[in-house]
């Protein structure tokens, strides 16, 4: 669930048309009118009509997204079996959304349906079967360090099936902090360009079915892809930006290498955080650098075509990951013209290729930083 699409089939159709999901906000009641946001183009009540909701439960947006991404996740799944199941979903915002609506009338609305593991709980229970229900929340690495966490727990041998990602709406108050930081763009991002100035907020979701080979196998599925590698640091340089070297997100890459076995040299593309403020693309450009060297492999920051979907920014970018993977493409970078010597140089065109090896960079404020690599399952 993105602003370029609903489902994988519309996300892909939009990536390879490379088309933008940033406009003025149409469901965000907000006087800042002229800030561009990526929105999922669906109304509340037309994800509750989905679902088959009533169309006066108070659920959050968050959830709700959720709900519909989780959906299709399961049914591409198929039948998982009966044995215990985990479902964590990063998110920050939670259900803000319905704090927004009920303030100052109500600091809590009834319900109380808006703190972030109350978001996760709803649609945990929208499904049911799950023995573990949890919400890593670290800002904008929240998604995919619930893939990192889903990993380490199918490899501890606690879960053969984990269902991972993240969910994050737009409120007031989410768009209103990020511009007190003064890092919001008026016009549509432009990732490791001379002239960014700021990000675009988005919204949206996505989840990923995880499983141990031998469930997979024994179920008599083929695996889609293999989530081969998994890193997480903290610079804790600053509360909000990141340190001028890097530091947390080349220790990230470096942990992710180690664990898939992988040299850079076999990274095929690398999906950047990259979210158009002048301090992450340099920062994140300076790690790549030291990872890569000279040998920089496509890099391209999709925050572009969805804006920054914060804590779900992980998850969304796994998916496209993923279908870089299976479609033998490279999502360009879409904004770019004027080369930054503090950055490095983004792919701007649309390069089909074989690709088999997929870097995934996911970076929160105080410098925790994940990083994944995703591999073609042969």
């Amino acid at each position: 669930m993105s602003s370029i699409g609903i489902g994988k089939k519309e996300n892909l159709a939009s990536l390879l048309a490379k088309t933008r999901g940033i406009s003025g906000p149409k469901y965000l009641n907000t006087q800042f009118t002229e800030l561009p946001v990526g929105e999922v183009p669906l109304s509340n009540a037309q994800m509750k009509k989905l679902l088959g909701i009533a169309a006066s439960e108070p659920l959050p947006r968050t959830s709700l997204m959720a709900m519909l991404a989780v959906k299709e996740a399961l049914e591409e799944a198929g039948n998982l079996g009966t044995g215990p199941r985990a479902f964590l979903s990063g998110t920050t915002v939670g259900g803000m959304d319905l704090g927004d609506a009920s303030y100052p009338e109500a600091a809590v609305p009834e319900g109380n349906k808006f703190t972030c593991g109350d978001s996760t709980s709803v649609v945990a229970d929208f499904f049911g079967g799950f023995s573990l229900v949890t919400t890593p929340s670290t800002a904008c690495s929240s998604a995919a360090n619930a893939l990192i966490l889903g990993a380490r727990l199918i490899r501890a041998g606690l879960f053969d099936v984990v269902v991972a990602g993240g969910s994050e709406s737009l409120s007031r108050f989410h768009l209103n902090g990020f511009n007190a930081l003064m890092i919001l763009d008026k016009e549509p991002c432009r990732p490791f360009d001379k002239s960014r100035a700021g990000l675009n907020l988005g919204e949206g979701a996505a989840f990923l079915v995880l499983e141990s080979e031998a469930h997979a196998l024994a179920r008599g599925v083929k695996p889609q892809t293999f989530l081969s590698g998994w890193g997480n640091a903290c610079d804790a340089y600053h509360q909000t930006a990141s340190s001028p070297d890097g530091d947390g997100a080349y220790d990230a890459m470096a942990q992710a290498l180690r664990i898939a076995g992988l040299k850079p040299s076999d990274i095929d593309y690398v999906n950047a955080h990259g979210t158009g403020t002048p301090n992450n693309d340099a920062s994140e450009s300076a790690a790549l650098r030291r990872i890569f060297g000279e040998a920089l492999p496509p890099v391209s920051s999709t925050k572009a075509y969805t804006g920054h979907t914060t804590s779900a920014s992980g998850s969304i970018e796994a998916v496209f990951c993923l279908l870089a993977l299976q479609e033998g493409f490279i999502p360009p970078q879409l904004g770019w013209s004027i080369p930054d010597p503090d950055c490095i140089l983004p792919l701007c065109h649309t390069e089909q290729s074989e690709v088999s090896h997929v870097l995934c960079n996911a970076f929160g404020f105080g410098g925790n930083d994940s990083a994944l690599i995703f591999s073609k399952a042969l």
